[in-house]
């Protein structure tokens, strides 16, 4: 069920509201819990049982860990809940990648894997092992009550695409939240801003980058309006459902971390990865680039540890060589960076230290949209002109003019500029006024506008089901 439809925002989303608020306080997670199994379920039933399984083994393992005495059994129950849960990621999501490679490589006959993809289970997964490490560390107490930690991992507006809600930022939140009319404001607010920028600016740019796969007029500029319209589209998508999912945490007490943080404005690369995907890094970082020894070890090891974990950045996005090589991109530049070339993007014009941020990250995300290496090869060759195409066509400026307006809204949506207009505007009596007054209105439009969209049928996939 895609927050982005008909289903969820006319008949899910109300019916679950009136339940929750309806429910006494003791009984709000058991809500939350059978809600979001539906949700669950109504995507994939067949796999409710695999998140029902990781759930559980979770919970005791958690339980194990906490009552164990000696530090030996403790890691026993560690490693016991990590190898069942990678156990399950490594065989939905990976088990298919290996074993065609095996046969590439070999020649050796193996049927096929038809596996199929359980939706967000990369990002329960990581959600369920941080809790358990965290347990292991002592850093939060073990749930006890299983209703509430299964609601933790099931939640609804996090469960499928993040962002990734660690167990102590919400653990206090389980037991006891407060729910009021200003919080509850501030998360329909949220919410339809994320359903705006996936519906009309996510979906019509996705719209463009299907235009340009059955063109038969390829050009550079073509090409390069192809990635700029990638690069746009996925920020829309993914920052989209993480509005949608902060603002619906809001409506029922949570308040879940910042996910992006207007990355397309970085001037560096380091910079980048500071804003986007906000919980994803600082995940990666304090349960794989620190227990590795972070920067604190010689240079050589330092390099080694950028390098394991953005191949495993890349790798967990999905089973495919491009996003190990998109990793991989990353872990380059950042070393770079991290050697030399950050002092000097600090001290050069900001437009040149931008320009080359922007060109590696769209660059990035054209490897990372490629369906295959042979996809991404002729992709490259386009924007590069190696293969001495047309610069310019007639296909080309058609498309350009349809779609000018969505691609200016883009590029002005994805940086701060809106945001500091409309601050600007409240500091004033007569814009605070007039903003109060309006913004109910201009939300309620958006809305209505939204659902036009949805109902005619328009594109609406959602990107980050591949992952």
């Amino acid at each position: 069920m895609l927050f982005s439809g008909i289903p969820f925002l006319y008949y899910f989303l109300p019916a679950v509201i009136l339940l929750y608020f309806l429910a006494p306080k003791k009984l709000k997670n058991t809500v939350l819990l059978f809600s979001s199994l539906f949700f669950y379920a109504w995507g994939e039933p067949r796999y409710l049982f695999l998140m029902l399984a990781t759930i559980l083994v979770g919970y005791v393992c958690g339980l194990a860990i906490a009552h164990s005495q000696r530090k030996v059994w403790k890691k026993v129950w560690l490693w016991s809940a990590c190898t069942v849960f990678f156990g399950f990621l490594g065989y939905f999501k990976y088990a298919g990648f290996f074993v065609d490679n095996f046969v590439a490589l070999t020649g050796i006959s193996i049927p096929a894997l038809k596996i199929a993809l359980p939706i967000g289970i990369s990002f329960y997964t990581f959600q369920i092992l941080s809790y358990t490490v965290d347990v292991y560390r002592e850093d939060v107490p073990a749930q006890r009550n299983l209703i509430d930690f299964a609601c933790y991992v099931s939640l609804f507006p996090q469960l499928i695409a993040g962002p990734i809600v660690r167990y102590r930022d919400v653990n206090d939140q389980l037991a006891s939240r407060k729910h009021s009319i200003a919080d509850a404001t501030q998360g329909v607010e949220r919410f339809l801003i994320g359903l705006s920028k996936k519906v009309l600016l996510a979906n019509l740019l996705g719209e463009f980058c299907d235009v340009f796969r059955v063109s038969d007029e390829k050009t550079v500029v073509f090409y390069w309006s192809y990635a700029l319209a990638y690069t746009l589209h996925i920020y829309f998508d993914f920052s989209g459902y993480s509005d949608m999912a902060i603002g619906l945490g809001k409506i029922f007490g949570f308040s879940f971390p910042k996910n992006f943080d207007y990355p397309y404005i970085s001037r560096s690369i380091t910079e980048f990865w500071r804003r986007w995907h906000m919980t994803l890094g600082s995940w990666f970082r304090d349960y794989v680039y620190i227990p590795m020894g972070g920067n604190r070890v010689s240079r050589g090891r330092w390099l080694f540890n950028i390098l394991t974990v953005w191949m495993l950045t890349g790798f967990w996005h999905g089973a495919n060589w491009n996003f190990i090589l998109w990793g991989l991109l990353y872990a380059v530049l950042l070393s770079i960076e991290k050697l030399f070339l950050k002092k000097w993007l600090d001290h050069a014009p900001r437009f040149l230290s931008h320009l080359y941020t922007m060109f590696f990250v769209i660059l990035g995300f054209v490897l990372f949209a490629g369906e295959s290496l042979s996809q991404v090869g002729a992709d490259l060759s386009g924007i590069f002109n190696i293969a001495q195409i047309p610069f310019f066509g007639t296909q080309t400026q058609y498309f350009l003019r349809s779609y000018a307006v969505v691609f200016m809204l883009g590029i002005v949506g994805s940086t701060p500029i809106p945001a500091l207009l409309l601050r600007k505007l409240e500091a004033t009596h007569t814009g605070a006024i007039g903003i109060t007054v309006l913004k109910p209105f201009v939300l309620l439009c958006l809305f209505i506008l939204c659902t036009a969209y949805l109902v005619d049928g328009s594109f609406n996939p959602f990107l980050y089901f591949r992952f």
